[in-house]
């Protein structure tokens, strides 16, 4: 099993620093983009200066607007938002080709992870994931970078690694697709709560606070959907939550920041030039957690505040006013 030329669907920022990290290693890759001037800039000037500006790109990479394009490679990249994986996947030549997802989010409509989204678009095709703490800006400028790489075929996961990992770009193996997922999707929605509490000036103490109640929360629901700790604990989950909740090069801690300086949240996101996927990911998510009955106080927090259920005091004064409990709950 090789996987010498390799696709990737999306061409934002992620996107386009994983396609920096297939081709460093001299072999082709093909970067497919919705946005004709994403296009345009890469293969005019190797630089996608739309998304990801400043970082020069291998010339072995190269864009296209046409899905079809991306038939001859041996395995794609899954880059889109998380919201619009199914519709793009469902449309792409996919014939079986082996899917490495790269997005974070659950989707809305249907509450599925994302996992489960791929299988239902294409049916036939391999799984992985690929997840962990990764600003685009620094994998694409080749600083160190570890991630998990998540798969239930021990052999697949096992040629993915040799095909992307770099001295600088360490990947680990799991068999835990779930956990590899569910780490992801929740730590974009704790990102928006630290940001939040960065935006009000709370201090860093509330900050370190919020991140190992959040990590709870994720555990919480990780382990009632399949996972298994030791992937909550590593690079997908842990190390992904803490470097999203403490940087504004972080979309959805950004987000949350802008929020707790007085902003409106749907102001925010109609006029965001990138996603932030907790936006869309924390309403979802707190829909589980009430109805598998998991305790997340500061996921639900989250989704009240963006849908304009509350402002962010009331929010604020509702999470410090919750009656104290045993560290372990």
């Amino acid at each position: 099993m090789s996987f010498d030329r390799l696709g990737v669907i999306g061409g934002g920022a992620w996107g386009t620093a994983l396609a920096q990290v297939g081709a460093s290693g001299g072999r082709d890759v093909l970067l497919w983009a919705r946005e004709t001037d994403v296009v345009d800039s890469i293969n005019a000037s190797n630089e996608n200066k739309v998304f990801l500006p400043g970082s020069k790109l291998d010339p072995r990479v190269r864009a296209t607007g046409d899905l079809a394009d991306l038939a001859d490679c041996d395995a794609w990249l899954v880059v889109t938002p998380a919201q619009h994986m199914r519709a793009v996947l469902e449309v792409a030549p996919s014939v079986g080709r082996p899917l490495i997802l790269c997005s974070k989010g659950i989707e809305e409509h249907s509450g599925a992870m994302l996992h489960r989204v791929a299988a239902e678009a294409c049916p036939s095709a391999p799984i992985a994931v690929l997840s962990g703490p990764t600003f685009a800006h620094e994998v694409a400028a080749g600083l160190p970078t570890a991630v998990t790489l998540a798969a239930e075929d021990a052999a697949f996961a096992e040629a993915l690694r040799e095909r992307i990992a770099r001295p600088t770009f360490r990947v680990y193996l799991s068999d835990d697709v779930a956990g590899a997922e569910i780490g992801g999707a929740v730590k974009n929605v704790l990102a928006i709560a630290c940001g939040v509490v960065d935006g009000k000036g709370l201090g860093q103490n509330a900050r370190a606070a919020l991140i190992a109640r959040g990590f709870a929360e994720m555990t919480r629901f990780g382990l009632a959907n399949g996972a298994k700790r030791e992937t909550l604990v590593g690079l997908s989950g842990l190390g992904d939550l803490v470097l999203t909740c403490s940087s504004t090069s972080s979309r959805n801690f950004s987000l949350g920041k802008a929020i707790g300086e007085g902003r409106s949240a749907a102001e925010l996101m109609s006029n965001r030039k990138t996603v932030a996927e907790g936006a869309f990911t924390a309403p979802v998510l707190a829909r589980l957690a009430e109805q598998m009955k998991i305790d997340m106080p500061v996921v639900a927090a989250v989704a009240k505040l963006l849908s304009g259920g509350a402002g962010v005091d009331q929010v604020l004064q509702e999470l410090l006013s919750r009656p104290p409990r045993p560290e372990a709950h």
